[in-house]
């Protein structure tokens, strides 16, 4: 198994973070088994192309809500991580808390 789950929605609340925000969190390590993806297709043609990250983020968005970790983006690097047999990946991870009532 690679990932614990796989969705085709974000099940959390929009965070609103843009590029420039995300960067802003430093990356921490997560495994693979531990995270639901919240896309459910793949680009064959940008898993294998050697400069997938040059115009992204080097690190994949993960959002930690309710006790899950949902992989928002870097579906690819996870996959190609998991291609060469590691177990985790390098994330910045977004705590997300409940909104207030």
């Amino acid at each position: 198994m690679i990932f614990k789950a796989v969705l085709g929605e974000r099940p959390y609340p929009d965070h609103g973070l843009g590029l420039r925000e995300w960067a802003e969190i430093p990356p921490r390590q997560v495994r693979l088994d531990q995270l639901i993806s919240t896309k459910r297709e793949l680009a064959l043609d940008r898993l294998l192309a050697d400069d997938s990250t040059f115009y992204g983020d080097l690190f994949p968005h993960v959002v930690e809500w309710q006790g899950s970790l949902y992989l928002e983006d870097g579906l690819h690097r996870a996959l190609r991580a998991a291609l060469q047999q590691r177990t985790q990946i390098h994330a910045r991870v977004l705590v997300l808390n409940e909104p207030p009532e």
